[in-house]
């Protein structure tokens, strides 16, 4: 076998290989049909050991050839790069990505596939270092932007620079199109140094700022799914037409069982419920209630290859995208109350210290006694003497057993060193029109913990079962942090004032973040040790969960808006029906569907980001007079991002606009920056009053300017009062004493549009070498 490996190698990294897929390959290399069957098997151990790629598209690439790596590039706001390798772990141990200098990407987009040249370059952390030496695969030809005219020619200037120019689209009035329309384009020539490219425009959305555009704008930038084809909602009708709840062949009937439901208020699709009883023994028999897609979606239907392709459903600020039509999602799938619904149901054991001692799984029937909110549960909870006009005895005696068991899972499981970060989600209020009028950060209550509790349990119960028999499953992976990026984390945390000896110690770190809960570093120590870990993903790999501290996970509880829970509950279903005769999953196509369900998750996340992000930024353009209470969440040496503490919306502010008269030290360590003059210090954590500066929504920016305390011998205002002083008096007033313009000579000192310095040392001297670095 080695030997058909080492071949497809070679024919790969031939210097004139072009990518094909693998029905070619076998044309290509003219291979015996004798032969065919084991050069399969040998390209299949290739892929699954990373040492062969596989792209969107089906073609086949070497993962590492002449120092170069194949993966996908990521670009922050700011353009940097950073390749997310394949295979990695088996070609540089511990490389997790690389980073490409904007000057290096050489066109290359945001999710492009290129191969990249590693160089001996490394950043101040030991990360390695690349350029992009092909473009393999674009991972979009389409773009939203705003439609201009200048010149006689239309042109489009797309949302968040992603192009340093406005992109040419013919003549003007393309389509109709008229100035300030947001428009989507395809583009035929991507620019160049020295070509501005060409693009066609394909479709109008609308008028900036007009309703629903932003909406509009996302979906396109980011390609997501809107309707169903027509062949998936024909499958959905016909599976409604098949439904019979009269039916329980093969199925637990739990239909006098009091199980309730617990979402949001304004839930719409209920895939999960819970029972939870003591047995003669005086255990714990917790009964976790999943709604059975499995049983609606047949594998290979047009439903179930529509889900596949969303993989996840997506929750944009006021629109749902669903993974299933909702005929399934909101109706016959789910969960509601009084009504005889499908599902898998996992009971699992637990002694009454909550120790597990047993796990069972069966395709069930149950019909839910009562629907609860959170708020509901949180108010008996706190007021349970309020409520017992309302709630049948039964039903509280079912809510208080909930809460007990939860609380002892819970101390049980960061007892074992579980994580937690506080990074509360955002919420807006929106008007009908779609409009901000107000948001906050969503709380996390003791009624969220229950169900949090029961579904993490629900979860590992199956995946360390289905993992005890040997079965392959799609895992929900969470790699350990590198070492480094921990020691850097510790660092900065002493900083603040709060020392971390045993950075590696998930214990220490859970008893950082309960320590600063409430003070004014918790966002900053919660945001900086998130950056220092991994992204959790979709794999097959035994990789283990970091921050839940479980070496088997996997994620059962949400078939409706998550497929790896669907193809979870296929293997269970199949388990419950045939027992050890179940024919066992596909492991190549779950590892396809890892990746797939990976990225379709981040580009979901990143959608409801960035519409998240447009709305905040419509709203403060109306609100540009006011001032905000804010806190530094990020520190470069270029200046500081702050976040406003009433309307969760981040900016900017640049040094250039901080017209103290002083200049600023970059303190890496800290994440600092420190007036040599003054003594003024900007850092991650510290509060700030800040008012509006620019805002371009098109480029997702925001920029503030500080408002200095009167009081403050520095003061902004004070400043300018002292300039025009002496201005008048004939004297002038340096910005920078003479010592530091010397120690700094490089072009920003001497641009008179420049008021502002920064040094990455703490001498003029270093800052100004490592700043033409970056």
């Amino acid at each position: 076998m080695k030997k058909f490996e080492q071949q497809i190698i070679d024919f790969l990294s031939r210097p004139n290989y072009k990518p094909i897929k693998a029905s070619s390959l076998t044309k290509q290399m003219n291979l015996a049909k004798a032969l065919l069957p084991k050069h399969k098997s040998a390209l299949e151990s290739l892929v699954n050991e990373g040492k062969v790629y596989v792209n969107s598209k089906g073609r086949l690439y070497p993962s590492s050839a002449n120092g170069t790596l194949i993966g996908t590039i990521r670009k922050t706001s700011g353009g940097m790069g950073f390749l997310m390798p394949l295979g990695v772990i088996q070609v540089i141990k511990g490389v997790t990505d690389i980073f490409v200098p904007p000057e290096d990407l050489h066109g290359a987009m945001d999710g492009d596939e290129v191969r990249v040249k590693l160089t001996k370059r490394r950043r101040r952390e030991g990360q390695r270092c690349g350029f992009v030496e092909t473009i393999l695969s674009r991972s979009t030809n389409s773009f939203v932007g705003k439609y201009i005219e200048k010149s006689g020619q239309g042109f489009v200037e797309v949302d968040k620079a992603l192009f340093d120019r406005p992109i040419p689209v013919g003549d003007p009035g393309a389509k109709g199109a008229s100035e300030n329309d947001k428009v989507v384009i395809e583009m035929l020539r991507f620019p160049k140094r020295m070509d501005p490219g060409d693009a066609v425009l394909i479709k109008i959305l609308g008028q900036h700022g007009a309703p629903g555009v932003d909406v509009q704008s996302i979906i396109y930038e980011f390609q997501l799914p809107t309707e169903f084809p027509e062949e998936a909602l024909e499958e959905a009708s016909r599976q409604a037409e098949l439904f019979d709840e009269t039916d329980l062949t093969d199925r637990e009937d739990l239909t006098k069982t009091t199980i309730i439901t617990i979402d949001p208020a304004d839930a719409r699709d209920f895939d999960d419920a819970i029972s939870l009883s003591k047995t003669v023994n005086g255990n714990w028999l917790l009964g976790v209630h999943i709604a059975d897609v499995a049983h609606f979606v047949e594998e290979g239907s047009p439903l179930d290859i529509e889900a596949r392709n969303r993989a996840t459903s997506i929750y944009l600020p006021g629109r749902v995208i669903p993974m299933l039509p909702e005929v399934i999602s909101n109706g016959l799938a789910s969960l509601q109350a009084n009504k005889v619904r499908f599902a898998k149901t996992v009971f699992i054991e637990y002694t009454p210290e909550g120790i597990p001692i047993s796990t069972e799984y069966h395709n069930s029937a149950i019909k839910v006694n009562r629907r609860f909110h959170y708020e509901q549960i949180l108010e008996y909870l706190e007021n349970p003497e309020n409520d017992q006009q309302h709630i049948p005895a039964k039903i509280r005696q079912l809510i208080d057993s909930m809460h007990e068991l939860a609380m002892i899972l819970r101390k049980k499981r960061f007892e074992k060193g579980a994580l937690e970060l506080n990074l509360p989600e955002v919420e807006l209020e929106m008007n009908k029109k779609g409009e901000v009028t107000g948001a906050s950060e969503s709380s996390h209550d003791v009624s969220h913990q229950m169900i949090e509790e029961f579904m993490l349990a629900a979860n590992v119960a199956i995946a360390k079962s289905l993992h005890d028999k040997g079965i392959g499953f799609l895992r929900r992976a969470h790699a350990d942090p590198d070492a480094a990026k921990l020691k850097s984390f510790g660092e900065f945390s002493e900083t603040l004032g709060y020392p971390l000896k045993k950075f590696q110690s998930k214990k220490a770190l859970q008893d950082l973040i309960n320590k600063v809960k409430g003070t004014a570093h918790e966002q900053a120590i919660n945001y900086a040790l998130l950056r220092s870990m991994k992204q959790a993903e979709y794999s097959c790999d035994e990789i283990g969960h970091y921050a839940l501290s479980e070496s088997e996970y996997a994620h059962f509880t949400s078939p409706i808006r998550r497929y790896p829970d669907l193809t979870v509950h296929r293997t269970i279903g199949a388990l419950v029906k045939f027992g050890s005769k179940a024919k066992k999953p596909d492991i190549s196509f779950l590892k396809k569907m890892g990746l797939q369900c990976s990225m379709q998750e981040r580009r979901a996340a990143n959608a409801e980001r960035e519409l998240t992000k447009v709305k905040l930024l419509a709203y403060m353009e109306k609100h540009q007079d006011e001032e905000w209470d804010a806190v530094v969440t990020g520190v470069e040496s270029f200046g500081f991002f702050c976040k406003a503490k009433r309307i969760p919306v981040e900016g900017l502010v640049h040094l250039s606009d901080l017209d103290d008269g002083d200049f600023y030290d970059y303190d890496q360590k800290a994440r600092a920056l420190i007036g040599r003059k003054t003594g003024r210090e900007y850092r991650l954590g510290f509060p700030i009053r800040v008012k509006v500066d620019s805002i371009d929504i098109e480029r997702r920016l925001l920029k503030w300017i500080p408002v200095l305390d009167e009081n403050d011998p520095n003061s902004q205002k004070k400043l300018k009062k002292k300039r025009s002083s002496e201005k008048s008096s004939g004297k002038h007033f340096k910005s920078n004493s003479k010592k530091s313009r010397s120690s700094n000579n490089s072009s920003a000192s001497k641009s008179s549009s420049k008021r502002k310095k920064t040094s990455n040392g703490k001498r003029g001297t270093k800052g100004k070498k490592k700043r033409k670095k970056s």
